[in-house]
């Protein structure tokens, strides 16, 4: 349900509180970046964690405005990418938006399921032979899995890239859909609309 979806997401005073926190440490630490103090470092780290914190928390803020026009099952998505970040599974969901995506995309096997978190988890166990590729939700609706999407051809400095973001990637250069990534590697959570992929957090 939507309200369950809103509970997942943070709030936009939660977001200000974290960078004003930032904003306090930092003006906190300037003052004393040119003296000999090994505790500057650490302050650095922490602060340097609590900006990244905040990025993943606008993202998600962000993330979830972005989604909620094209599907009422955002509670299901969340619950899924959080459940399979803990379990560091590899999964790729797209969500159709406006445009279509039949023309940039390899079909897989249809489902025509309705989106549930036990659902998108069992497709992307990895002993399901579903697992590789992305699942395809239009409204409320999984249309198919194992779908093949089109790579970025960008080519990133300094940022390795394995082949589900460069798929999500590059679907989302192509049309407006708005595509979850999870690491397999790390149980990062991101997705990518409009050619850019964006680290976020689901709350708990």
């Amino acid at each position: 349900m939507v309200s369950s979806c809103f509970e997942m997401a943070p709030e936009i005073s939660q977001i200000k509180e974290q960078l004003m926190d930032v904003h306090k440490r930092l003006v906190k630490l300037i003052p004393s970046l040119d003296k000999e103090n090994i505790d500057i470092l650490n302050e650095l780290k922490v602060i340097s964690k609590k900006t990244s914190e905040a990025g993943k928390m606008a993202s998600a803020y962000h993330l979830l405005h972005l989604l909620l026009p094209y599907t009422n099952k955002c509670d299901e998505i969340f619950s899924a990418v959080r459940s399979l970040s803990s379990k560091r599974t590899g999964a790729l969901i797209v969500v159709q938006r406006e445009v279509r995506i039949d023309d940039w995309i390899t079909k897989g096997t249809p489902l025509y399921g309705e989106i549930t978190s036990s659902l998108l988890n069992s497709i992307f166990h990895v002993a399901s032979p579903l697992h590789d590729g992305a699942v395809w939700i239009h409204n409320d609706m999984i249309l198919s899995a194992a779908n093949i999407l089109p790579l970025t051809k960008k080519t990133y400095k300094n940022t390795k890239l394995g082949t589900r973001h460069r798929a999500a990637i590059g679907l989302s250069e192509r049309t407006d859909a708005l595509v979850f990534v999870v690491s397999e590697e790390t149980g990062q959570e991101s997705f990518a609309i409009n050619g850019s992929l964006y680290p976020f957090k689901v709350m708990s």
